[in-house]
C-alpha cells in the first residue's frame, strides 16, 4: 500500500495543481473564488458551511490561500485560507458539506528573556531577542507594584515564560510563568499559580497576591512630567501653587484606564479641569482624571480595574498633552505613586505546599544560579532566608 502525503492543509500532494496566492486589499470571498470560475450559489453553500468557525467576511489582505485544481478535468477542487498562525479552513469546492477548519498543533516549551534597561521596557524586551508582547505582559503583571513610567537606567528583568511554536514557527507567546525585576534596588518577584477558583493568579515569594485595590498608574506607557508637591510653578496662571496629583505625558489620545473598580461620579467638562472622570471605588479611594480629549463613561457607570474610561488630551488649563491623574483617600488627596496598599487574598493555605513546590522549581530559572541551600545531611531541599516563601514577615515583594 502506498503512503499518501499530505501538505500544511492535510491535502494529498502531488493529485493536484497547485496556485497559492494572498488576499488583495478590498478583495472578498467572492472575488477569491470568481477568478476560478466557481458559481455564486456555490459560494453561498461554502459560506454557510464554514459558519460558526469562520466568516468569510473575516478574510484579511495579505493572508495567503492555496488553490488546488484538479489536472483532468482543470476544474478546482479545494481552497485551503490561512485564518492565523494556527487555524485553517479548507473549504471543499465540489462537495461544500466536507468544508471544515482545523487547527494545527502547537508546541509548547518555557523559555527565558533578561535584560538591564537603557531606554525603554519595549526597546530592551526587544534588543534581548523577546516578543514585543511580553513587555505589555510584564507591565501588566506588577501593575499592582511598579509604575514602569519611572523605570530608569539599571534597573533590570528576568521572566520565564511559554514560548510557543507551529510547525517549528514562533508565534505569539503564552503567558508569563515567573519573572524577577529589580527596579530602584529593590527586588519583585511573580509566580504564575493557579489555586484551584479556576483562573490563575499571580503572587510574590510569600504566597501574597500582587493584585492590589487599585493600579499604580493610570496609564500603560508614558512618563511622569509633573509629580505631587506643595510647591509648583504653573506654566499657565505663572505663580507657584500645590500640585495635587501626577502628570503623565502622553500622546494625545493614548487610552486611559481606571486604576480600580467603581462608580462613575462625574463625567463632563468642568472649567480648568477640561473633560474630567472621577470615579469613587469604595469608602476610601476616589480618583480622578483630567484634561481629556474623549470621555468614554458617563455619570452613575460602573467601570472595572483597567476599562478604558477616556483618552488623553489637553483640554482645560493645560498647555498639551497630558494626563493629571488625582487621587483621595477619605477626601484627603494622596501621593499615588508613594502611596502602599494591602494585597489581595493570599495562596489558600491548602495549596501552599503546591505554591512552594511551584517557587522552588522556578526561582533558579529567575535568578540564574542555584538558590537553595542543601540540609548538611544531604537529605534533601532546604529553603533558606532569601528564597523561603511560608510567612508573611519576610520582606518579599
Amino acid at each position: 500500500m502506498f503512503e499518501v502525503s499530505t501538505d500544511r492543509y492535510g491535502l494529498p500532494t502531488g493529485r493536484y495543481e497547485v496556485e497559492d496566492g494572498r488576499v488583495g486589499r478590498a478583495e472578498t470571498f467572492s472575488d477569491v473564488l470568481g477568478e476560478h470560475g466557481v458559481d455564486y450559489q456555490t459560494i453561498l453553500r461554502l459560506a454557510d458551511a464554514a459558519r460558526p468557525e469562520f466568516e468569510v467576511t473575516n478574510l484579511r489582505a495579505g493572508r495567503p490561500y492555496r488553490v488546488y485544481v484538479n489536472p483532468w478535468l482543470q476544474q478546482p477542487q479545494y481552497l485551503a485560507y490561512q485564518i492565523d498562525a494556527r487555524r485553517y479552513v479548507v473549504f471543499d469546492l465540489q462537495h461544500p458539506d466536507r468544508t471544515h477548519v482545523a487547527t494545527r498543533p502547537v508546541t509548547r516549551q518555557w523559555a527565558t528573556v533578561a535584560g538591564t534597561v537603557e531606554g525603554s521596557l519595549y526597546e530592551t524586551v526587544v534588543d534581548n531577542g523577546g516578543h514585543p508582547l511580553l513587555a505589555l505582559r510584564l507591565s501588566e503583571v506588577f501593575a499592582w507594584q511598579i509604575d514602569f513610567f519611572r523605570l530608569r537606567a539599571g534597573d533590570s528583568f528576568r521572566l520565564v515564560y511559554e514560548a510557543r511554536a507551529v510547525e517549528g514557527d514562533a508565534v505569539q507567546p503564552g503567558d508569563i510563568v515567573a519573572a524577577h525585576v529589580r527596579h530602584r534596588g529593590e527586588d519583585y518577584y511573580a509566580f504564575r499559580f493557579e489555586s484551584g477558583a479556576g483562573d490563575a493568579e499571580y503572587f510574590n515569594r510569600a504566597g501574597q497576591s500582587l493584585r492590589r485595590q487599585l493600579l499604580k498608574a493610570p496609564l500603560q506607557y508614558s512618563r511622569i512630567s509633573s509629580g505631587y508637591t506643595n510647591r509648583r510653578y504653573h506654566p499657565v496662571l505663572k505663580e507657584y501653587r500645590p500640585h495635587r496629583g501626577v502628570d503623565y505625558a502622553a500622546p494625545r489620545g493614548t487610552p486611559v484606564r481606571s486604576v480600580g473598580e467603581g462608580v462613575v461620579q462625574r463625567a463632563g467638562y468642568e472649567g480648568p479641569n477640561g473633560n474630567y472622570v472621577k470615579i469613587r471605588h469604595n469608602g476610601t479611594y476616589t480618583s480622578g482624571y483630567l484634561h481629556l480629549s474623549q470621555i468614554s463613561v458617563a455619570s452613575g457607570d460602573r467601570v472595572q480595574q483597567g476599562e478604558t474610561i477616556g483618552y488623553v488630551g489637553s483640554t482645560g488649563r493645560s498647555t498639551g498633552p497630558h494626563l493629571d491623574y488625582r487621587l483621595w483617600k477619605h477626601g484627603s488627596p494622596v501621593n499615588p505613586v508613594t502611596l502602599e496598599l494591602p494585597p489581595s487574598q493570599p495562596v489558600p493555605l491548602q495549596h501552599r505546599d503546591a505554591f512552594r513546590a511551584t517557587v522552588w522549581a522556578l526561582l533558579p530559572r529567575l535568578d540564574g544560579e542555584s538558590v537553595f541551600a542543601r540540609a548538611s545531611s544531604g537529605a534533601g531541599p532546604r529553603w533558606n532566608d532569601r528564597t523561603a516563601p511560608a510567612g508573611p514577615h519576610l520582606a518579599n515583594r
